[in-house]
């Protein structure tokens, strides 16, 4: 081998060297995503910091029954298994990896029924581990429509003096962290607004919220939820609760996630379950529920 040839091979193994030092600390600077925060988009009530990923379709079919205990509950309304509170069937889709839409149909447990709502949720910062950002932050918002049937008395709620009374909306923030592999959790300030209210109410309704995420076994984790409308009109005396839930949820594998719950909620929907839950935990007026969420690649 000549004096030109090894030279050039001594070049090559520097200029190796060299690349894989640069590989090495671009791979050392790089920051890896934290990666399922929440199972799903939701909590119980409310929405989790979670998109749907790029090109997925989330059906969702979520189903809240009558009171478990207190004076319309117990053995009479089987836990109130033979009534139905809410239930909603929809469909929502990630436009990218940060980016969802959505549409659904609710039953409606408040004044306003049969409504349909329009979804949208922007992830704005991805938490990272040992990384710049130490959370996760989205917003998400939603906007309802009633198409029931209004009312001929003048004065009552679903009396629809204009298109726009049947209107409301929600916005709110969420900002979450993933704390451990088995511990979540999440904070929330919403605003919701309705067209048309009682009154003595208010057209805005500030609310706070609070949830958490405990991985119990592999498949299996600990859920809840907490969110507080402030308001003086929403006092238990004047019989307004916050909306609480607690629950389990399954994540059975190949997208399918089933969540089972317990809330004094009786609506699904922000519009619905914020402004107007008037039942309460103390009272036995707390409800079962269900949500079957199902991932399809379109």
């Amino acid at each position: 081998m000549s004096y030109d040839e090894c030279y050039i091979i001594s070049d090559m193994k520097n200029l190796y060297t060299i690349l894989v030092c640069c590989l090495a600390l671009v791979a050392a600077n790089a920051q890896e995503t934290v990666f399922e925060t929440f199972k799903d988009t939701r909590v119980i009530n409310s929405h989790s910091v979670e998109t749907i990923k790029q090109g997925k379709m989330d059906m969702r079919i979520s189903h809240r029954f009558g009171d478990f205990a207190g004076d319309a509950g117990g053995w009479r309304s089987f836990y109130g298994l033979e009534n139905a509170t809410d239930v909603l069937i929809g469909f929502e889709y990630g436009l990218t990896d940060k980016f969802m839409v959505g549409i659904n149909r609710a039953k409606g447990a408040g004044p306003l029924r049969q409504n349909v709502n329009g979804v949208f949720k922007y992830r704005i910062i991805t938490q990272e581990i040992n990384g710049r950002n130490p959370f996760s932050l989205a917003v998400a918002g939603v906007a309802s429509v009633t198409t029931m049937k209004g009312s001929e008395t003048p004065g009552v709620l679903s009396f629809f003096d204009k298109g726009s009374h049947r209107t409301s909306y929600h916005l709110e923030t969420i900002l979450a962290r993933k704390f451990s592999p088995r511990f979540s959790a999440q904070f929330s300030f919403g605003w919701t607004f309705r067209n048309l209210v009682e009154s003595a109410d208010k057209n805005d309704l500030v609310n706070i919220g609070a949830g958490f995420r405990v991985q119990l076994t592999k498949s299996i984790g600990l859920i809840g939820d907490l969110i507080f409308p402030i308001s003086e009109l929403r006092t238990a005396a004047n019989d307004y609760y916050p909306p609480l839930g607690f629950g389990m949820e399954w994540d059975t594998g190949g997208g399918h996630v089933f969540q089972i719950n317990f809330t004094n909620a009786t609506g699904l929907v922000e519009t619905d379950f914020i402004p107007y839950t008037r039942t309460s935990w103390g009272d036995g007026e707390y409800r079962l529920g269900f949500t079957i969420a199902r991932l399809f690649t379109l």
